[in-house]
């Protein structure tokens, strides 16, 4: 009998310890939990300052600007949606410069996705020396964009640039490029790839993290270069393009310097990029509110190309998680 109360005893002190470990194990957990939400948005904390102060300040204050008439000289006087249906529908040269800029970023993002991957490709086959190339083609792009475009402006110059030099090599003779409103686009397409070791960096760490057994798997089940290009190495890259892809839209629709720097948007609007536009009304005809409306109205278009792209991504791009889930 005696035994028997002893061993009850034990029993319920094991669970009255059990139950209160417990608890104090939840409050340990709760604990560290909120110390590890502090900590997070206490490192967090200098971006979320700097991204209220420089960039979704500064967007809510074009928002309200973009609403208003001012000349940066006399106080802004509110105006509704004046500014926009302006733009939309008054000034002719919004949709030139959409049209340019859409027509750069069709034929620079294709160029510079092709370029870049196709020299990671070749850097990517066990050629010796590699940090050496990696570093001569990464160079042209830690170039400012003011210092490239006086560059291209030689090469491009007709008399004795280099652009018709080498082409009087073969016996062609070279087109005036960019005073000629035909071809000033296109050299502007074609200088881009000036900058292209940037993205080729980026190609080359992808394909250097595609899975060796992958290339094995493929070849012992009789795949040639292109079987083990078409469905290993591209499926495994893919986010990598994805990310390329996205990037290249959004900047290219934002080029600036080289329609400012190289052509002042000629000849005959040619090359007037819609952020080159934008400029000008902000700062040549300070009208401040109406350079704001147009930065929305862009902003809204890239936004609209980016999801766009975003949602055909399900189509063409692979994710290895996805399928472990």
């Amino acid at each position: 009998m005696a035994e028997r109360e002893v061993r009850t005893d034990e029993a319920a002190i094991a669970r009255w310890f059990q139950k209160h470990g417990l608890a104090a194990g939840r409050r340990t957990r709760r604990g560290l939990l909120a110390s590890e939400n502090r900590d997070g948005w206490l490192f967090a904390s200098p971006w979320i300052a700097g991204f209220v102060l420089f960039t979704a300040g500064p967007m809510v204050a074009s928002f309200v600007m973009g609403l208003m008439q001012w000349d940066l000289l006399s106080p802004p006087q509110f105006a509704g949606w004046s500014n926009y249906t302006r733009a939309l529908r008054q000034d002719p040269l919004v949709w030139q410069a959409l049209r340019i800029t859409t027509a750069y970023a069709l034929g620079s993002v294709p160029l510079q996705m092709v370029s870049g991957f196709s020299l990671a490709l070749l850097l990517n086959t066990g050629v010796s020396g590699l940090r050496w190339y990696r570093t001569v083609y990464y160079m042209p792009a830690v170039l400012g964009g003011v210092e490239v475009s006086l560059l291209w402006i030689w090469v491009y110059q007709p008399q004795f640039g280099l652009a018709n030099w080498m082409l009087s090599l073969v016996g062609i003779a070279g087109p005036p490029w960019l005073a000629s409103q035909t071809w000033a686009l296109p050299s502007l397409v074609i200088m881009s790839v000036w900058g292209v070791g940037q993205s080729m960096v980026i190609y080359l760490a992808g394909l250097q993290g595609v899975p060796t057994t992958l290339y094995e798997a493929a070849s012992a089940d009789g795949a040639n270069w292109w079987g083990r290009f078409r469905h290993v190495t591209l499926p495994m890259v893919s986010p990598v393009l994805f990310f390329q892809l996205v990037m290249g839209i959004i900047g290219a629709l934002q080029v600036f310097t080289a329609g400012y720097v190289m052509t002042a948007g000629g000849p005959n609007n040619a090359t007037l990029f819609f952020v080159l536009h934008l400029y000008r009304n902000a700062f040549q005809y300070f009208k401040m509110g109406y350079a704001c409306s147009l930065a929305w109205l862009l902003f809204l278009y890239v936004s609209a190309l980016t999801l766009l792209t975003f949602r055909s991504s399900s189509a063409w791009v692979y994710y290895e998680t996805e399928l472990r889930t």
